[in-house]
């Protein structure tokens, strides 16, 4: 037995790492250490990256009706955009001066390229715009996309339009140049302008009409090139000005003879009439949205933001202040960190149920030390395959959990057998690996057979899905490699006193241990002797099971508390912006008893949306999850209530897209198309209203 034993104690793959056991020990070493080096260089996100490329194309056209947009500009972009490669579809929205083209490319297209390849199509048809138009602004990303952060900038001694100043020149570059920011939306500011209040009647009487006043206005910055003086010794430009930046100023412009603008107009300066209004905190304010560049990183762009926000703040006036009010890297910070307290509970609990059943600490050592090596260096490959750690691949680590022990508790168990037979160290760890080396092996091939096919699964559903069933499968491949390696070494030379294992033994755990025993005995006799019996129940759960599958609710993703209430408003068609305003203050009143409760933190509502006047949005951050008792969608619920006090608009409380993917999340959506415009509106009106009977 003695020969037997030293024979197979210097043969075999087991063997070798048993007696070179420096050698398993840096093996495994360096797979740990690869791993730690690697999780300070892993893109850390709340999910894999499944954007596709998505190009947006904004035109301004000013004054001009959503027909005269259509017809004139959105027709030639979509025509000019049809022929790049890649496309997958084609979007496009024409209201009052704006027209907007969205398109989504395939799967696999590089963001960049098809950035450059958008704007060389667009730039083939410039000519072919009107004149009046302003030049289209390419933006790498989706119009319709929510802002993954909004900022409010307000003042208690500033104008709006003296702010809106301050933004363009200082604060909206600086935001658009944070990595990863594909456009700074601005809602609520408001251009300076001179306002001339022209009375007709002196004009008229004057013998002057409104053309004559637009001909006078025509030549007021005049700033033309006059070219040098040159001397002997010096070398003077000429530059001839004649600047009109005060009202006065205006007012003295002669019109014809020796009649002035002040005869006949007033003029004063102040804010634009504006197409958008903003609302911050009960503060007037001007409102930044950060769009988050397609195929970009949530985290990186916060904390980018956040870092040019503290720079700008330091450089405002007194009184005026950057704020951010929502930031959707909040919660994903918050959900990374439950995942990762999830994990260490389940390898603490793993290793609990190791001690309780082999009742030995040095035996529970062996597979505590080999779990985090295989995890660890998992992180290792991660970054290799350049995956990020997200939610998904943490959930992975956390099934792995016990996944990866189980390799390491079948070999520990049959050296652990082995030594209590009377073996030495050395020996029981050679034969008890060597015996079970192939069941470790097929088992492991096993899993990365489930595994692996879910990486390949097509479409976004795939990248979902593929980083997820990556993890699975690396880390099942180490756990086997660390089983076979590591463990016998640190069994054969830390289960160096036998027995280890107390079957006889008079603890409760062994009494239930036998109780167990026992009662599995009894349960698998009685199966035994009648087959038919058990058949017979395992197809009523069967029909059981398949008959419920049906009844049961399914969704892409489960409700999330994600600390932030979304809400639109809709006021009739044609109403102004000022009376979209009113009822959106209106509801920030009835809102507010939430607010000094302190379960709603930040307000930010905006009035006014892409052209449309009667359109609010409203942005509400809750209360971190700790610091309140009642969940987000009871507070919607609550809000959805106080909402219907305000019967002129329609309120529409909503949570925001759990998976980011473009179109998630917005419910059910279907266009009408056809060639006659009058028809598709009242048919339009029909639908919603049999819709609204449901």
């Amino acid at each position: 037995m003695t020969a037997t034993n030293n024979a197979a104690s210097d043969t075999g793959f087991t063997a070798l790492f048993i007696r070179r056991p420096v050698m398993a020990f840096v093996l495994n070493t360096l797979i740990a250490v690869a791993g730690l080096a690697a999780f300070y260089g892993v893109e850390i996100r709340e999910l894999p990256d499944v954007d596709r490329a998505v190009v947006t194309v904004n035109t301004t056209f000013e004054g001009a009706a959503a027909e005269t947009v259509d017809r004139e500009l959105t027709d030639v972009i979509e025509g000019a955009v049809a022929r790049v490669s890649g496309v997958k579809s084609i979007s496009s929205t024409s209201s009052f001066g704006t027209s907007r083209v969205t398109i989504e490319f395939n799967d696999g297209v590089d963001l960049d390229v098809a950035a450059s390849d958008v704007r060389d199509g667009v730039g083939r048809v410039a000519d072919q715009m009107p004149d009046t138009a302003d030049a289209p602004r390419i933006v790498k990303a989706d119009a319709n996309s929510e802002p993954v952060m909004r900022l409010a900038v307000t003042s208690d001694t500033m104008s709006v339009q003296d702010m809106t100043v301050l933004v363009q020149d200082q604060i909206e570059d600086e935001l658009a140049a944070v990595p990863g920011v594909a456009d700074v939306q601005v809602y609520g500011d408001r251009d300076k302008i001179f306002r001339i209040d022209v009375d007709q009647n002196k004009l008229a009487g004057l013998g002057f009409t409104v053309a004559d006043l637009r001909t006078a206005l025509a030549s007021v910055a005049f700033d033309s090139p006059a070219g040098s003086i040159t001397t002997t010794n010096q070398d003077l430009i000429v530059r001839p000005t004649a600047d009109v930046t005060t009202p006065e100023e205006f007012e003295n412009i002669i019109i014809g003879g020796t009649t002035r603008i002040r005869d006949v107009a007033t003029v004063t300066l102040g804010p634009d009439i504006g197409q958008t209004t903003l609302r911050s905190n009960g503060k007037t304010g001007i409102g930044l949205g950060i769009i988050r560049q397609a195929e970009s990183n949530t985290l990186d762009i916060s904390t980018g933001v956040r870092a040019a926000v503290a720079a700008l703040q330091a450089d405002l006036p007194q009184g005026m202040s950057i704020k951010v009010t929502s930031d959707d890297a909040v919660f994903v910070n918050g959900a990374v960190h439950e995942v990762e307290i999830a994990l260490g509970l389940s390898v603490s609990i793993v290793l609990i149920v190791i001690y309780v059943f082999l009742l030995d600490w040095r035996a529970t050592l062996i597979p505590g030390l080999a779990m985090p090596v295989a995890m660890i260096g998992t992180i290792a490959a991660i970054y290799l395959a350049g995956f990020s750690v997200n939610i998904l691949t943490l959930l992975a680590l956390v099934l792995a959990t016990g996944l990866v022990v189980d390799d390491a508790i079948v070999v520990l168990e049959n050296i652990v057998r082995r030594r209590n037979e009377g073996m030495g160290p050395r020996a029981a760890a050679v034969l008890g690996a060597q015996e079970v080396f192939f069941a470790v092996i097929a088992t492991t091939l096993t899993l990365v057979a489930v595994f692996v096919p879910i990486s390949f699964l097509p479409g976004q559903t795939g990248g979902l899905f593929r980083e997820f069933g990556f993890v699975l499968a690396i880390s099942v491949l180490l756990s086997a490699v660390v089983a076979l390696t590591l463990c016998p070494m640190l069994a054969s030379r830390m289960l160096s006193v036998a027995p280890l294992h107390h079957e006889a033994g008079s603890g409760i755990g062994a009494r239930i241990g036998r109780a167990l025993n026992t009662l599995y005995r009894r349960c698998l006799r009685i199966c035994l002797d009648a087959p038919w019996i058990v058949l017979l129940v395992a197809l009523m759960f069967a029909a059981t099971a398949f008959t419920l599958f049906g009844t049961i609710r399914q969704e892409l993703t489960p409700t999330e508390d994600r600390a932030i209430v979304l809400m639109r408003v809709d006021a009739p068609q044609g109403v102004s912006l000022d009376y979209t305003t009113q009822q959106m203050q209106k509801i920030e009143k009835l809102i507010q008893p939430l607010r000094d409760s302190g379960e709603i933190r930040n307000t930010f509502e905006s009035a006014g949306r892409n052209g449309a006047y009667n359109a609010g949005f409203m942005v509400m951050t809750l209360a971190p999850w700790d610091e309140r008792t009642r969940s987000q969608q009871q507070i919607m619920a609550d809000i959805r209530r106080l909402t219907r006090q305000v019967p002129s608009v329609r309120v529409f409380p909503m949570q925001p897209n759990s998976l980011g993917i473009r179109g998630a999340g917005n419910g059910l959506q279907f266009a009408l198309v056809g060639n006659n415009r009058a028809a598709l509106g009242d048919a339009a009106v029909k639908i919603i209203a049999e819709m609204q009977k449901d």
